[in-house]
């Protein structure tokens, strides 16, 4: 009488299952050799290859080179790490790429537009598992590889980018310390990004937090740990783009009259909307859409208070119920 608890320590078995999965991956690396052919086997078991480097840490290397991923310079084509490898450029030290929903999503993203303006290609990850499985594939081929929506990049500057950014951040510090204080717990800092170029502000996560994708992901789960969510959500960081017109606007607002109303709608607008081009969820869409329409409102050269007479009356009391209430109320007493 042979249990499965026996059968699961045995070395036999251990063997086998070791030659199998050998076996396999070499069957792998002969399909993938025609373009075409892996192409098709990809679209249906690319999950599973991507779950067994999450969980396989022996055979994780050669799995990661049977990977396929659209990036920002491969147009419809997906490619392999080893061919993104192939065309770094030389000051590229390391692999950078970006999770999402969609590719679309992805590629109209913010946080990539200071790294394909240097020239540098973007990993476009937008399948769930794809998030479980760059958490063990740490770095590929000796380069590293690194989130574009997460703090920690840093692009190589030259001594006048570097000067100047300085200057920029030196004297964008009252605004970001304003901001701060208006946004309060809603972001840990405001500080002076290097990676946008035309959009006023992106919030970005901590190196080893959860990205929004991943915050997005564990949100949707049916069964997931409300305790987990506390300390794994991303602690958001505000960057902002001290060269955009609508951060210049603001930071000369703020130098006329930093007590103006106005001022900390358009801080909390720059933040919300942030929130959504960068792939989190509004905490309340209904807060979002009346700021919203106070602008339109504003805009328009309507009052504020134009539609007052509009709003719904309070509900009627109980005592001012009809009588058939009261009877049928009586009737449950008798009863």
């Amino acid at each position: 009488n042979i249990s499965r608890e026996m059968l699961q320590q045995s070395k036999i078995l251990k063997v086998i299952k070791k030659n199998i999965v050998k076996k396999a991956i070499e069957l792998f690396q002969e399909l993938a050799e025609d373009d075409e052919t892996w192409a098709k086997f990809y679209e249906q078991f690319s999950k599973n290859i991507k779950l067994g480097i999450h969980e396989d840490s022996t055979n994780r290397k050669k799995l990661a080179d049977l990977l396929r991923y659209s990036t920002s310079a491969s147009g419809d084509d997906q490619v392999s790490l080893k061919d993104y490898v192939a065309r770094m450029k030389e000051n590229q030290e390391e692999i950078y790429f970006i999770t999402g929903e969609s590719k679309e999503a992805v590629a109209a993203s913010a946080f990539v537009e200071r790294v394909r303006a240097r020239g540098f290609e973007v990993l476009y990850m937008v399948d769930p598992i794809d998030e479980y499985c760059v958490q063990q594939l740490k770095e590929y081929d000796g380069k590293k590889l690194v989130c574009v929506t997460k703090e920690g990049l840093a692009l190589d500057e030259t001594e006048e980018e570097k000067q100047a950014f300085e200057e920029l951040k030196e004297k964008t510090e009252p605004l970001c310390k304003l901001m701060k204080e208006i946004l309060d717990q809603q972001v840990e800092k405001v500080i002076v990004s290097q990676r946008i170029v035309a959009s006023p502000c992106v919030l970005v996560t901590g190196e080893y937090g959860w990205s929004a994708n991943m915050e997005r992901i564990m949100k949707a789960q049916a069964l997931r740990d409300t305790s987990t969510m506390g300390y794994m959500a991303a602690k958001k960081h505000l960057e902002i783009n001290p060269k955009h017109s609508i951060i210049v606007a603001l930071y000369e607002k703020v130098q006329e009259d930093e007590n103006d109303r106005a001022v900390k709608d358009l801080v909390m607008l720059l933040h919300e909307t942030s929130l959504l081009t960068s792939g989190f969820s509004l905490e309340d869409p209904q807060v979002h859409a009346a700021r919203i329409h106070r602008m339109i409102k504003l805009g328009l050269g309507v009052d504020e208070e134009a539609d007052a007479s509009l709003e719904s009356e309070d509900m009627p009391g109980l005592e001012d119920a009809p009588a058939e209430v009261d009877e049928a109320s009586q009737m449950e007493e008798v009863d």
